[in-house]
């Protein structure tokens, strides 16, 4: 299956801090956030079971009890798998991982009641469990599938060992890793190779590290991708975060950011990504600026 039969937007909204962990949004601005985002072509919403303390995708689902028409214009996705001690989920005694059929089917039914739909368009596992039966989690995916209840599948922060094992059992369809010109193993340990190799597509969780690119950084690196990103935003008259963003795009498997923003002019800057390209060499400047040395 190609990456263009998947039904993904170039830019992906997250909403790990829209409720308990950040902005602590009403379910008037959870609405207005989630037209703002699809007035601009992004529709794919990432979440996570346990963001919020288990308590940001019931925020949004709101959202869709109260505009049934909205849940047909949008992709949901979440993730599954790791167990967080809070008040919400009084039996685990520890944070560990959990990939057992029970719990990820569990995982997705308590999901589905969240949000007030019947089925999630992507689930992937929010962590490799050391402990995970690769055949008992295809059969618990399987399942989740033929009843209607997913329709796509895949994981999150997984070495390509660990993709191609579950991929053995069942097709993965996405690999969500932490990717960005800080942060580059995925190009370096085989991430992006297997995931190009697998049409398997890659979404890039804090593509802007944190936002913290400035001048005064402390960093010598966030200096050195400042300034050519600072170059490069004159060039093409667009800000240095969609000159990051792009800088992810253009990898051959069209990486999909995940962005953390809920401010209203930078959500709306995002536009801009479909007015320019970058050249392969300005694309190194970005990496060289990253590394701090030329490429052997």
């Amino acid at each position: 299956m190609s990456n263009k039969e998947y039904n993904f937007s170039p830019v992906i909204a997250g909403t790990m801090k829209w409720g308990l962990w950040g902005k602590r949004f009403s379910t008037k601005e959870y609405e207005e956030l989630i037209h703002l985002f699809t007035e601009q072509g992004i529709s794919s919403f990432d979440h996570a079971d346990i963001y919020g303390d288990y308590t940001t995708e019931e925020e949004f689902g709101a959202v869709l009890k109260k505009t049934p028409a909205l849940r047909n214009k949008i992709q949901l996705i979440t993730k599954c798998g790791i167990q967080k001690i809070s008040e919400q989920r009084p039996q685990h005694q520890i944070k560990s991982y959990n990939t057992s059929a029970k719990h990820i089917i569990g995982s997705v039914e308590q999901s589905l009641k969240n949000f007030g739909t019947d089925y999630i368009d992507w689930l992937l596992l929010h962590r490799p469990d050391y402990l995970m039966n690769a055949e008992e989690v295809a059969a618990a995916f399987t399942e989740l599938k033929e009843k209607g209840m997913v329709l796509h599948i895949g994981v999150s922060n997984f070495l390509p060992s660990q993709m191609a094992l579950l991929h053995r059992y069942f097709p993965i369809g996405a690999n969500q890793v932490r990717c960005s010109v800080f942060h580059r193993h995925a190009f370096e340990d085989g991430t992006l190779d297997y995931c190009q190799q697998e049409k398997i597509i890659p979404m890039a969780w804090s593509p802007l590290n944190g936002g913290k690119v400035s001048e005064g950084d402390d960093h010598e690196a966030a200096r050195r991708v400042y300034a050519i990103t600072s170059i490069l935003g004159e060039t093409y008259k667009v800000s240095r975060d969609i000159i990051l963003l792009k800088w992810l795009q253009m990898h051959p498997t069209k990486i999909k950011p995940v962005i953390g923003t809920t401010n209203k002019e930078r959500i709306h800057s995002l536009a801009q990504l479909n007015d320019f390209t970058l050249t392969g060499e300005e694309w190194y400047m970005i990496w060289r600026a990253g590394t701090g040395t030329e490429v052997a």
